[in-house]
């Protein structure tokens, strides 16, 4: 794998940082662009770009907090640190940052020009608004926070989104939950699994007791299957 901390040019002035790692495969392959929990490009995020990379995939985590409090926070810090706040603004602000982030993958000669989205916590929304309206073809969130305000966001969107929690997230309160359990119904390219027990931030083995190896495992899976379908040899009725 080829691992490179890039700077990245924004759109609207400045560059920011960015984990960028190129599989090792040959031929044109998809990409996922990590949208990070409020601890940023950790420890546990580069974790996760490095296991995409190893399963043949071009994977990016840019660094959302570079206006505020650039860099990743030890745990604990993000409760002095409100660099997340005002929570919708700074969602809306990223934006900007993950499509400039996919706009430097499709300079890479192994990308097949699909890529997928997927967030954690505080990059949750990214997992319906990529797909919305930032150019991916695909969106996943783990433990999303704040994704009440964003289900409207759905509508008119045709492409894959998986949507995944515990039933036991704080940040995820049952109304919201109840809100998403019942878009699969009306909507088949959007699928949403809840699961009993499991606390918020499961993904992520430095975030202690919260860490759910099972549930970890079955996001993989599915973020991977997500991204199988954006090959360009993908079966017909697996393509997103």
């Amino acid at each position: 794998m080829q691992r490179k901390d890039i700077k990245v040019r924004s759109s609207g002035g400045g560059k920011f940082d960015c984990y960028l790692v190129a599989p090792d495969a040959k031929g044109k392959v998809p990409a996922i662009v990590l949208a990070s929990a409020i601890h940023g490009v950790d420890a546990d995020l580069r974790a996760i770009v490095d296991e995409f990379a190893a399963a043949g995939y071009i994977a990016a985590a840019p660094d959302l907090f570079w206006r505020s409090v650039p860099g990743p926070l030890a745990r604990g810090d993000e409760r002095s640190t409100p660099r997340g706040q005002p929570r919708l603004e700074k969602i809306k602000a990223g934006e900007a940052d993950m499509a400039d982030t996919l706009a430097e993958v499709r300079k890479l000669p192994q990308f097949n020009g699909r890529a997928a989205s997927m967030g954690f916590c505080y990059g949750g929304p990214y997992a319906i608004l990529g797909p919305k309206r930032l150019g991916y073809d695909a969106g996943i969130s783990c433990h999303g926070t704040q994704l009440g305000d964003f289900i409207r966001d759905l509508d008119g969107v045709t492409k894959p989104i998986c949507i995944i929690w515990g039933d036991q997230d704080h940040a995820a309160p049952p109304e919201v939950q109840a809100m998403y359990r019942a878009v699969p119904a009306r909507m088949k390219n959007v699928e949403v699994h809840i699961f009993p027990g499991v606390l918020h931030g499961y993904m992520m083995p430095g975030g202690g007791k919260a860490f759910d190896k099972k549930t970890r495992e079955f996001s993989m899976e599915r973020a991977l299957s997500i991204l199988s379908g954006l090959r360009d040899d993908a079966p017909a009725a697996q393509r997103a």
